[in-house]
């Protein structure tokens, strides 16, 4: 096993912990009530944090991701581009 090459990638981590952040997002605002799709969007297009609840700390973890990085994945996402 030693002899194996191990490789490293940061944009698939990254992506993984923007995923996860995302979906944290999601779930505390749907809980609250809010349509979370309208929410994340009205965030992304305004950078105003007060569209992300704070409850479980959704405000917080979503300022933690740069934007134009949030919408890089989003878009290859969506493409399904790998």
């Amino acid at each position: 096993m030693l002899d194996e090459t191990m490789t490293f990638s940061v944009t698939s981590n990254k992506e993984e912990e923007i995923r996860q952040i995302l979906t944290v997002v999601y779930d505390e605002l749907n809980k609250k009530g809010y349509n979370p799709i309208n929410q994340i969007v009205g965030y992304i297009l305004s950078e105003d944090p007060t569209y992300i609840t704070n409850q479980n700390n959704a405000r917080a973890l979503i300022s933690r991701i740069d934007r134009d990085e949030l919408l890089r994945v989003l878009v290859k996402s969506y493409l399904d581009v790998h």
